[in-house]
């Protein structure tokens, strides 16, 4: 691994580690969020971590390939990241089939379906009626921004198309991020409970004060990702999947699985 990423130009390094040295609860409840100050998100210089590897690589061997996003177009995935906020995948799957079964799982079929009729159709996934304006705000992006076009949407600069994300109501970073990196293959990295829950009890993260009160700001996180990775969607893409399969099947909220999981000789 040190060879490969060395001859692609990055350069390795062993992680630099600030935070506290908590244990992680092993069945019993979990240690607390990880906390900062409310200063801005630091800069990292752009290196390649190698014991973050050493997490992919331990998850990888262990789950293999996730094959995410689970959904079987381009729309589907950015519909599905809307309505997974706040829900299960269960709930979402349903909506999806209800949408499918009314044929409205398209830019046509959504463009023609009002926010109240295509609320009705998502029911199952919670928080349906500001979620249903949002499906329709990002119709209208595609249509107003880019003709219509996914493909042309997608082939917008990563920063330029996240601002635009941003900008509709109900999308939020976590959001933006699974829709340009799963629909549109950008290399952005996407933070979820799941990410903070493996980085809070593995002692891994940007250093913080003692003295904070507050979670790590998103874009902190996704920076500090960003920075220790090589900048490539499919590993990205794959890294953010593997830590949701440890998350659900092994870290959980309040009884963690630690002594059968994969990334136990990680604990400190």
């Amino acid at each position: 691994m040190r060879q490969t990423l060395e001859s692609a130009g990055l350069t390795v390094r062993q992680p630099r580690n600030g935070r506290s040295s908590r244990r992680p609860a092993c069945g019993g409840r979990p240690a607390g969020p990880a906390v900062a100050s409310a200063k801005a998100a630091p800069r990292y210089d752009r290196v390649v971590d190698e014991d973050l590897l050493d997490y992919y690589a331990l998850l990888h061997r262990h789950f293999g390939p996730q094959d995410w996003w689970p959904a079987r177009t381009r729309l589907e995935v950015m519909v599905g990241a809307v309505l997974v906020q706040n829900t299960s995948w269960r709930n979402v799957e349903y909506a999806l089939q209800r949408l499918r079964a009314a044929r409205r799982l398209s830019l046509p079929g959504l463009r023609a379906t009002s926010a109240a009729d295509l609320g009705r159709l998502i029911r199952s996934s919670g928080f349906w009626r500001p979620k249903a304006r949002c499906l329709k705000a990002l119709v209208a992006l595609v249509d107003q921004q880019h003709g219509g076009r996914l493909d042309r949407m997608f082939r917008t600069p990563t920063a330029g198309l996240r601002a635009q994300l941003l900008a509709l109501p109900g999308v939020g970073p976590e959001t933006a991020d699974n829709i340009l990196l799963y629909a549109g293959g950008h290399a952005t990295f996407v933070v979820d409970a799941y990410t903070r829950r493996v980085l809070d009890r593995h002692n891994l993260g940007p250093e913080i004060s003692s003295a904070a009160a507050q979670p790590l700001p998103y874009e902190t996180l996704r920076g500090w990702f960003e920075a220790r990775l090589p900048r490539q969607a499919a590993l990205y893409n794959e890294f953010h999947a593997l830590l949701v399969a440890v998350g659900k099947q092994y870290c959980h909220k309040k009884t963690p699985c630690c002594r059968a999981c994969p990334l136990r000789a990680k604990l400190p």
